[in-house]
């Protein structure tokens, strides 16, 4: 069964854009979270304090969340070494398309960025055709 849930939806959406919108005039930086993190692990000069606070920012609600509503994460069957693997893909994946999701979904597209938005329609797809044959030819269930 499906929770859909418009209103915290809803909510998040706006947190998000009003992060990003925040970076963009207070530091003349894009929201994506890969370059985010990849200039903390090369910082350039005079731009290191807010990167981190920005990441942390993120783990700290995470863990908020898991702690006051331990019920929206869910189990996974997948192991260490598989989620890894995904992980690595998906680093693989950022550095590939010069950037992530959150960069070109959120950010490029509200830029009306033509790549941002040939990259978001990319990934809707690869996500669409990922579902498809998980589920219909690989049979998974959920």
């Amino acid at each position: 069964m499906h929770n859909f849930t418009p209103l915290p939806a809803l909510l998040g959406g706006v947190l998000i854009g009003l992060a990003a919108t925040l970076i963009l005039l207070f530091e003349g930086k894009v929201a994506g979270i890969s370059g985010i993190l990849a200039g903390v692990l090369r910082p350039a000069p005079g731009d290191r304090a807010w990167r981190p606070q920005f990441l942390a920012g993120l783990l700290v609600g995470g863990v908020l969340l898991q702690l006051m509503r331990p019920q929206t994460f869910g189990a996974t069957s997948a192991s260490l070494g598989a989620v890894a693997v995904a992980g690595l893909l998906v680093g693989y994946g950022t550095r590939l398309g010069s950037g992530c999701t959150s960069g070109h979904g959120v950010c490029g597209n509200s830029r009306l960025s033509v790549r941002s938005m040939v990259a978001t329609v990319t990934f809707i797809l690869t996500g669409a055709v990922t579902v498809f044959v998980a589920r219909k030819l690989l049979g998974d269930a959920s």
